[in-house]
């Protein structure tokens, strides 16, 4: 039950950023199964809910250090489809200008965003410096991070949580618990049944919220950041959902029991959500087929666009850098 009180235009909202993140991964990955990509890529597909809703709950002077399955944070934040396929396919009207043909290294200063950091969970201890600063500065201000189940067993998760506890940093750490770091399931690196248990060690709150429901994402979020922006320091989220695709596009995910994703299929974050907006009279199923031509009409302009940008030129390449 939502306790934010969005509107029907923001229901609107997080079902249109949503349709935009899916479309634009399945137009993604079509793509490089075509031979047209340039290096590897990640699906989004499963993560919507979490990405869209939690970016959207957030205001416009936080500052969000997304991963490479959080595409939906991104683009709530500003980076335009254009923008983020260019970078894709390594061209120079790309945020990286050529530099990473990846989700990784999404970065924009003014718009917020930190660029993803690839060996996880490293984007932590960046958010949490980040953070920082607001509290020294005294900015009514917060960051926010996710990583993956994985990452929580690394050794700077446990430092990152420690020193943001001990400082009341205004940071929330948002874990994407999708069942599997690479192919190791969840009950072979770690005995405790929820990650969220985690937070008691540190004196912070740690919260459990279904990954798959946008409106319990955003509720969740919106309170951790409000109770962060009002001094209340630190909180660690557990989105629990599913990687409904392997690691990255070279990745079949053999090992993930068929069972599992059937399940998991069946809690579709977009279908669910329709589902509801529909039931609750927010919208006929007419416009939300609008939403998603509008969506559609989007993604094929901004492929367009990333193919017809040049590549960048050999000669700026240590341009941007800082020792070349």
């Amino acid at each position: 039950m939502s306790t934010n009180h969005l509107n029907r235009d923001q229901k609107l909202d997080l079902y249109y950023w949503m349709r935009l993140t899916r479309t634009f991964d399945e137009a993604m990955l079509a793509l490089w199964k075509q031979g047209r990509g340039v290096g590897g890529t990640f699906s989004q597909r499963g993560h919507e809910a979490i990405s869209v809703g939690a970016g959207y709950a957030l205001g416009p002077e936080d500052v969000a250090a997304p991963m490479h399955r959080d595409l939906g944070c991104y683009l709530v934040r500003g980076l335009t489809p254009r923008r983020i396929f260019a970078n894709l396919l390594g061209r120079e009207t790309g945020v990286t200008r050529g530099r990473d043909a990846n989700l990784h290294g999404l970065g924009d200063l003014s718009l917020n965003l930190i660029g993803f950091v690839s060996h996880l969970p490293q984007s932590l201890g960046v958010a949490l410096g980040v953070a920082m600063s607001f509290r020294y500065r005294d900015e009514p201000r917060v960051a926010l991070t996710f990583i993956g189940d994985g990452a929580s067993s690394a050794g700077l998760f446990h430092e990152v949580l420690n020193m943001a506890a001990v400082y009341n940093a205004p940071l929330v750490v948002i874990v994407e618990n999708n069942q599997y770091a690479y192919s190791t399931p969840l009950h072979q690196q770690m005995k405790v049944p929820d990650i969220a248990l985690r937070a008691q060690g540190y004196g912070i709150p740690g919260l459990i919220v279904d990954g798959n429901d946008v409106e319990a994402m955003y509720d969740v979020t919106k309170e951790a950041v409000e109770r962060a922006r009002q001094g209340g320091g630190p909180t660690l989220i557990e989105a629990k959902t599913m990687r409904m695709l392997g690691h990255a596009i070279h990745d079949g995910a053999e090992y993930v029991p068929r069972e599992l994703l059937a399940a998991w299929e069946a809690k579709d974050p977009i279908r669910r959500y329709e589902a509801r907006l529909l039931a609750e009279g927010i919208a006929d199923q007419e416009e939300l087929d609008e939403i998603g031509r509008r969506c559609v009409i989007e993604i094929e302009d901004a492929i367009a666009f990333a193919e017809a940008s040049p590549w960048p030129d050999p000669a700026t390449v240590t341009e941007g850098v800082y020792a070349p």
